[in-house]
């Protein structure tokens, strides 16, 4: 059996669209990392797909590589690019 870490997803700009929610709490295999839940994210709602490789990563409020492993608990963020203007 694999064992599984509960984390929590923030969510925000299109990820938050497509969801229609601030955040998700997610059960994933142990040794997952940001870039596999990005992964399932994206196989969800296939229309992120374009923001891949433009998409930023955090755990626990520090930046982080998309080969990142996961832990219990982790609080996760996916930045997306985000427009603004004056």
């Amino acid at each position: 059996m694999v064992e599984a870490v509960t984390v929590t997803v923030k969510l925000f700009a299109a990820y938050q669209e497509a969801y229609g929610q601030p955040e998700l709490v997610l059960s994933v295999p142990r040794g997952t990392t940001v870039m596999g839940v990005c992964d399932r994210l994206l196989s969800e709602h296939p229309e992120l797909e374009q923001w891949r490789s433009l998409t930023r990563f955090g755990v626990n409020l520090q930046f982080v590589e998309p080969d990142t492993l996961l832990n219990e608990g982790d609080e996760v963020v996916l930045i997306p690019p985000v427009s603004g203007g004056l």
